[in-house]
């Protein structure tokens, strides 16, 4: 089967992504068409993007890692006799909340 047996575009509908054509030679091309290959003079935004990305990613890890206690925090507050609607109205936040953070 071809691309424009079962796709429009880059979208298959209700087909595999075999569907899709393999970037090749051929494609690759009209994939950077009109990208900048040239770094000269771009050394300093490159590094910054990487330490942006590297800060990011993480702050992500942090992020799960502090989700995860407050995860476990809540459920020994309900262990202990705390309704979900009592830890909400401590945090100031709704009901639906706190279920969402226990997720």
């Amino acid at each position: 089967m071809t691309q424009t047996d079962h796709s429009l575009g880059d979208v298959c509908f209700g087909q595999p992504k075999s569907c899709q054509p393999r970037v090749d030679i051929d494609n690759l091309g009209r994939h950077r068409a009109g990208m900048a290959t040239n770094r000269t003079g771009h050394e300093e935004t490159f590094r910054r993007l990487k330490d942006v990305r590297a800060k990011a990613l993480e702050h992500y890890v942090l992020a799960q890692q502090f989700h995860a206690e407050q995860r476990e925090l809540i459920r020994d507050l309900i262990k202990e006799g705390f309704s979900q609607a009592e830890i909400a109205r401590e945090l100031g936040v709704t009901r639906q909340a706190i279920q969402k953070m226990l997720t």
